[in-house]
């Protein structure tokens, strides 16, 4: 099972990897200090986390994800349905609906 909790921090260096994938962990070691000035273990601390989620795989220094981003970002959603509306997903889209009205191209776009 895939842990889609993620801080802020680590969504945005999933981000990184999402982008850039397949990348060599030393490669994403000097993006990471470029982009987060991370220093090298700081990026291969987060990566084991991350594959150990099972967000993301590192493979003789290669590392690509397992899920795709889409993939991770609808799961992340799906667990919130579940959790916050007892799974049902009308109720999740009539409390959001309640806040913020719907164009006609949204409503087609769901039907």
């Amino acid at each position: 099972m895939i842990d889609t909790n993620l801080g802020v921090v680590e969504a945005r260096f999933a981000d990184l990897i999402w982008q850039n994938e397949p990348i060599h962990s030393r490669n994403l070691a000097q993006l990471c200090a470029r982009e987060l000035n991370w220093k090298r273990p700081t990026t291969y601390n987060v990566l084991r986390k991350l594959c150990e989620k099972g967000i993301f795989r590192n493979q003789e220094g290669m590392v690509s994800s397992v899920v795709s981003r889409t993939e991770f970002y609808g799961l992340q959603g799906q667990q919130f349905v579940e959790e916050a509306f007892e799974g049902s997903l009308p109720a999740f889209v009539a409390a959001f609906t309640a806040r913020k009205k719907l164009s006609e191209t949204e409503i087609q776009e769901l039907m």
